[in-house]
């Protein structure tokens, strides 16, 4: 191909040092028109569009941009594309000197939960600078709203997956229900009879073994109704909570099995975690899942690790064990409804871990390999995250 001939305003500032006072107000009002004429277009498409430079830093942002990750006006070049999206930050492996390149060309999908929840596809390439200083490593950034497509499609997914749900969680209250309601009505029978009798080391140790049994019952019964609720949970009653609070009462509550088990817990902690908004029962619901997950994983003797920490948007609080963990195509399908690599499983756990976590406006994800084990992170949102959007 030959070289391609210069425009008319290139030939001009190809002789700016030339152009008189006249020439050079000219000039420059030709080219604010040409900027305006240009910032109107790109204003006026839908996709959002930002330019970046190595570090992230965004240098230019369209307003469909500014909208969909909620850049204030006038702050381009402020804010960074990495603070914005942490998700695309720790996508991006970090070079040799702990900073985060772009790569040649960049394809993914990603859930916003800031200035409100939507699904962006974001397409990222090299930012050709034919006349500028080619030692800047900038990228175009495309952003496209795919919320509605990815909603329909969700939609008619989870209507399925809940469906088959609720139809098992029907047949499971069932079978398992009626009977707990005989035992319940044939121990407190029991209970009548020997209240009847006379007191005896005998009848004593009856009645302690029958206030067992009933405790026993009425935890089923409340298995079963917590159960009912995971599969089909009410929206989170969102309030101010301590995650760290929460998950100390989970691990009290099962500290009976992870001595039984020799589980070392070995526990690192910012005690200065900042609240989030949730609801208490529904985040022990999730702990409590990945507290067994892992005691499971293990077997005996092992070792279940908790990390916490935050940054100026996110709460995270990691739990990994020293388990048998699973391999790459297990990890892709773990949330899926009745997928299980445990024996006797049901597979719902971990779906019901990540709808709590969206309802919450948090994110979960897995990282895993056998033989060394399994680290479940979770992100929650600050409790003011959708009120503000601190700068770079």
């Amino acid at each position: 191909m030959g070289k391609r001939k210069p425009d008319s305003l290139e030939r001009v500032l190809g002789r700016l040092d030339n152009l008189d006072a006249v020439n050079l107000t000219n000039l420059v009002q030709r080219l604010a028109r040409e900027r305006a004429l240009l910032e109107a277009v790109f204003n006026a498409v839908r996709e959002g569009i930002l330019i970046i430079d190595e570090n992230g830093l965004i240098e230019y942002a369209n307003e469909a941009a500014s909208r969909m990750i909620g850049i204030p006006e006038g702050d381009a070049g402020e804010v960074s594309l990495w603070k914005v999206l942490p998700d695309l930050a720790r996508t991006l492996r970090p070079d040799p000197e702990g900073r985060r390149r772009p790569p040649p060309a960049f394809l993914k999908e990603f859930a916003l939960s800031y200035p409100e929840p939507r699904y962006v596809r974001l397409y990222m390439v090299p930012f050709r600078e034919d006349h500028f200083d080619k030692r800047q490593n900038r990228h175009a950034v495309i952003l496209t709203d795919i919320t509605r497509d990815k909603e329909t499609a969700e939609e008619w997914v989870e209507s399925e997956r809940v469906a088959s749900i609720l139809l098992l969680a029907a047949g499971v209250a069932h079978e398992i229900g009626n009977p707990l309601n005989s035992i319940t009505i044939h121990l407190q029978l029991m209970g009548r009879q020997l209240a009847k009798m006379e007191t005896t080391p005998e009848t004593a140790r009856i009645r302690k073994s029958l206030d067992v049994c009933s405790d026993e019952v009425e935890r089923l019964h409340g298995i079963i109704t917590h159960f009912l609720q995971a599969v089909r949970p009410a929206p989170p009653d969102l309030r101010e909570v301590n995650l760290l609070e929460i998950l100390e009462e989970v691990l009290n509550f099962q500290k009976t099995e992870l001595d039984n088990r020799k589980i070392r817990v070995d526990v690192e902690i910012n005690k200065n975690l900042p609240m989030v908004l949730g609801d208490r029962d529904q985040l022990k619901q999730v702990f409590f899942n990945l507290v067994k997950n892992s005691m499971e994983a293990m077997k005996m003797e092992g070792r279940l690790k908790v990390r916490t920490n935050s940054d100026d948007d996110f709460v995270y609080l990691q739990i990994g064990d020293s388990g048998e963990g699973i391999s790459r195509e297990e990890v892709s399908r773990v949330f899926d409804a009745y997928y299980t690599t445990k024996k006797g499983g049901h597979g719902l756990g971990l779906m019901i871990v990540e709808r709590i976590m969206r309802n919450h406006g948090g994110q979960v994800s897995i990282e895993s390999e056998p033989g060394f084990g399994t680290i479940v992170s979770l992100q929650f949102p600050h409790k003011d995250r959708r009120v503000r959007l601190l700068k770079n």
